[in-house]
């Protein structure tokens, strides 16, 4: 099996069996990256040893067994999947299991339905789902369709000594089946009309401006929105491929126009989608995917109950994921197609890992792709190192010598479209938060030099400071295809139209500028921000604003922040699950981020907000003799400057004071900062009692703020 397949390990049914067990079992471990636990080891192990009594049981041996297989650009992977007698076997397996389990039985329909639902050379099969508790003594006896879809059946069981049977009374029913196609495995990414619409659906019930909840009128995005469509629309008429850099303060409404281009594209006013003109919502914030994806999910699932009809979270976030998806697998889908290892640094598609499709080539089926957060995309080195070391978990792809920045590669990868394609950028001004991400300037670059057939269509704001350092125009003055207006500029944040101008005085804050006294005094009144100096403060402050409401409040620190804990604050443990329960959870779970436990760093909220919010500034960015300075814990008993002109440490002052424009930004009806007065205590030798959180660490910064007319809580 080349490298870059979507699974660990494939053969037909004859050399399966032949092939000897720790073979096989060996293929699989070296086409896994990172350390295998002993739990994937037995299991593998198991797997093998039931699949080949299986499959040794039939005399017709003209089949194709694939282990641990990925679908394409939803992260889910299949224990086993069998291609036999033109049905699609989806087998999930529970080693050493004695009881089929409700939840198993929904993660073996998932994987069905996903399959139907997603993968292009299955949406027209019969898929049969399996579950295989293997020490399970039963098995099912009849097969049924799922009211799902007429091509799936409903789940079936059957421990590993009743497996042949059930499998048998599949092809029993199924008889007469059309055989697989032979590209199977490569199959690319297609949502079904079906989903397509299910989709749609979901978002006529929630739409995203309800999760945004604004005060603005929709006139300031329909203008960007359509801006972006008429781009879309020449570019299909004329044959060409553009790009739309779409600017906007915090709080703007990006992710609202993002996707509300992503639906109108993909309907232009009909009733049915348009085939073959959709567009995907990508983000790399996991974060912000999630939460989106559950409160879509969860409120389609509570209105569905409200009109008396059931439906489960599961489904209703699959509809969802076929509009928003992670960057990462959209970028992961194309490398998938690339000759590797990559030859005089150039990439090129290996035919033999890639299905041709008419019009698309051999890019992916949409022909609009919208990056949000497009600043955070990751430079050459960083992608480069990435690649070559396989990722940073399981089963991610080794590409050694990888030329392109994540720019240029996720350009190339709509550039291989061989019709027409647009892609929009939603880019957020200083707010490069993480090592490695590489601003704008990077897709500018990559324009300019690989894909100077591309229109550019660029907001007139781009030139502005926070946007690639103010060298936009010195970028593009060359570029004869770059066009500016300024209706891809949202100038009016619709988190909190009351107070537009929060995000000049946050720069102002952050740069030094004189203006910042006279904004603060402009905004107060309809934006109160307040000062203080205790925790406790704080927190009722954000109770009493709050109340009993259905509104939210919660605790934000930087990642780089450390000294925390003495005011009883917990960090919000990394995964995106816990950041859904920290933005949706009711205020009465300890999980809530009204319960003002577990403080979210800016890691977890960027491109989300509270309604109040509490911002803990910690000795990590200090005001000191009219400027900031940067300091890094060192995990035990001092703060270490990060003061040196390298490379890595002036990138990284550059982070920590983009992490807290963002956190300064989060809230949309007020916020209060929450400046700890350290700790003033001395031994009775005389000694500080905690020298990591010394009052001087935070004097300066408190002094200054409340030098701007910041009000102190009372």
């Amino acid at each position: 099996m080349k490298t870059g397949e979507r699974c660990l390990y494939k053969n037909n049914f004859e050399n399966f069996i032949k092939e000897d067990n720790m073979s096989i079992f060996g293929t699989i471990s070296s086409n896994f990256h990172g350390e295998n636990p002993s739990t994937s080891r037995n299991a593998w192990e198991g797997e093998i040893e039931v699949m080949k009594d299986v499959l040794s049981q039939f005399t017709d041996k003209n089949g194709e067994i694939v282990f641990e297989y990925e679908i394409p650009r939803l992260g889910k992977r299949i224990d086993v999947v069998l291609l036999y007698k033109g049905i699609v076997f989806c087998i999930e397996f529970k080693v050493g299991e004695k009881h089929k389990l409700e939840t198993n039985v929904d993660q073996v329909l998932d994987y069905a339905l996903d399959l139907n639902n997603f993968h292009k050379l299955s949406e027209n099969k019969v898929i049969a789902p399996i579950l295989v508790p293997t020490e399970y003594g039963e098995k099912s006896s009849e097969v049924f369709k799922s009211p799902y879809s007429d091509n799936v059946i409903n789940p079936l069981i059957a421990g590993k000594n009743g497996l042949y049977d059930v499998i048998c009374m599949v092809l029993d029913a199924y008889p007469n089946e059309t055989p697989i196609d032979s590209n199977w495995v490569i199959s690319h990414y297609a949502p079904t009309p079906t989903i397509i619409e299910a989709a749609k659906t979901l978002y006529v019930n929630h739409t995203v401006e309800d999760i945004t909840r604004h005060e603005a009128d929709e006139v300031y995005t329909d203008k960007t929105i359509k801006y972006i469509l008429d781009v879309i629309k020449d570019s299909k008429e004329n044959g060409k491929k553009s790009i739309c850099f779409v600017t906007g303060v915090p709080g703007a409404g990006k992710t609202l126009v993002g996707l509300e281009v992503a639906i109108k594209q993909t309907y232009q006013d009909n009733e049915e989608p348009v085939k073959d003109e959709g567009a995907v919502y990508l983000s790399g914030n996991g974060p912000l995917v999630a939460v989106l994806t559950e409160a879509l999910a969860q409120d389609n699932v509570k209105k569905c109950e409200e009109l008396y009809k059931k439906k489960k979270i599961t489904d209703a976030r699959r509809e969802v994921s076929k509009s928003i998806q992670m960057i990462h697998r959209y970028r992961d889908n194309m490398l998938k197609k690339i000759k590797n290892p990559v030859e005089n640094g150039k990439l090129e598609i290996d035919p033999e890992k890639a299905m041709k499709l008419e019009s698309a080539g051999y890019g992916e089926v949409e022909h609009v792709a919208i990056f949000d957060e497009a600043q955070r995309s990751w430079t050459h080195k960083r992608l480069a190192d990435y690649l070559k070391r396989g990722g940073t978990y399981g089963n991610k792809l080794k590409v050694p010598n990888f030329p392109m920045s994540e720019a240029a590669f996720l350009i190339w990868s709509l550039d291989q479209r061989e019709d027409w394609a647009t892609i929009v950028c939603l880019v957020g001004g200083g707010q490069e938060i993480n090592t490695g991400e590489a601003g704008i300037s990077e897709w500018i670059y990559a324009l300019n030099t690989m894909f100077s057939h591309w229109e550019v269509h660029i907001s007139s704001k781009l030139t502005d400071a926070e946007y690639a350092e103010g060298r936009v125009n010195e970028l593009l003055k060359d570029n004869n295809k770059a066009i500016y207006n300024d209706d891809l500029h949202l100038a009016v944040s619709l988190r909190s139209f009351r107070a537009e101008k929060l995000s000049a005085f946050v720069h102002a804050l952050l740069t030094f500028d004189k203006k910042a006294y006279d904004i603060y005094a402009e905004i107060k009144d309809k934006y109160p921000i307040y000062l203080t100096r205790d925790m406790d403060k704080a927190r009722t402050w954000l109770r009493e604003k709050v109340g009993d409401s259905s509104m939210r409040s919660g605790v934000l620190v930087t990642k780089e922040s450390a000294r925390f804990k003495p005011l009883a604050t917990h960090i919000l443990p990394s995964g995106d699950d816990n950041a859904v329960h920290w933005f949706l959870d009711d205020k009465d779970n300890t999980r809530s981020s009204n319960f003002l436990e577990d403080a979210a760093t800016e890691i977890q909220v960027q491109g989300l907000e509270l309604d109040y919010t509490c911002l803990l500034w910690d000795a990590d960015m200090r005001y000191e003799n009219g400027t900031w300075h940067f300091y890094r814990f060192n995990g035990q008993t001092k703060w270490v400057e990060q003061s040196k002109e390298s490379e890595t440490q002036v990138e990284l002052r550059k982070y920590m004071l983009n992490a807290y424009r963002v956190l300064l930004t989060r809230a949309r009806a007020g916020m209060v900062i929450c400046i700890p007065e350290g700790n003033n205590n001395k031994t009775p030798a005389g000694f500080w009692e905690d020298k990591t959180r010394l009052p001087e660490y935070y004097d300066g910064t408190y002094n200054y703020l409340k030098s701007l007319g910041i009000e102190e809580l009372i």
